[in-house]
């Protein structure tokens, strides 16, 4: 009886580690799903900033493209390089645009925040002009070009160096940044 047990458990032991084949269906390319993978937009993280506490006015608020929703605009520090810029979050929280960081800001040789002193609001209305000329000479509004002058078309900001008197207005015109020299 023993001798029997043994045996079938011996045969149960064998067949079970028999291996069976399968087939994989072939499956047609027509009935396939195509998979994309998803791709995260190119933008700062906002794990890799900090709110700049050098600067003592750091965040303002202004109506960059008149949709009546203030953008919150601000000074911060990557933590992956140490350079400052602006990040600019739009009151209908659908983009978030930065300034700086590392790169160059709307082509103005600068690419951090660093010197700014004066930070605030240039608003909608105001008349502005580039007042300094190709021989970096500061000129008066007198020696300026009436179709040199901007009406601002809503909220820009003032970013200015108090020490060398250097500095620009920044402000949207058709959904792109442009600069404006001051001084």
């Amino acid at each position: 009886m023993k001798i029997r047990t043994l045996l079938l458990l011996s045969v149960l032991t064998i067949s079970c580690k028999k291996e069976t084949k399968t087939e994989i269906p072939k499956i047609n390319p027509k009935d396939s799903l195509e998979v994309t993978e998803k791709k995260e937009p190119k933008t700062q993280k906002a794990d890799t900033t900090v709110l700049s506490t050098k600067h003592k006015i750091n965040r303002i608020l202004c109506d960059l493209d008149g949709d009546n929703l203030d953008e919150i605009v601000e000074i911060f520090r990557s933590t992956k390089n140490g350079k400052s810029g602006l990040k600019i979050t739009f009151g209908n929280g659908k983009r978030t645009d930065y300034l700086g960081f590392g790169k160059n800001v709307l082509g103005q040789g600068f690419d951090e925040m660093d010197w700014v002193g004066k930070f605030e609001k240039a608003p909608k209305g105001e008349i502005v002009w580039n007042n300094v000329n190709d021989d970096g000479e500061i000129m008066g509004e007198e020696e300026v070009k009436e179709e040199d002058k901007i009406k601002l078309p809503d909220d820009g900001f003032f970013i200015h160096a108090e020490e060398s008197c250097g500095g620009g207005i920044i402000y949207l015109k058709n959904g792109k940044y442009e600069w404006i020299q001051q001084e």
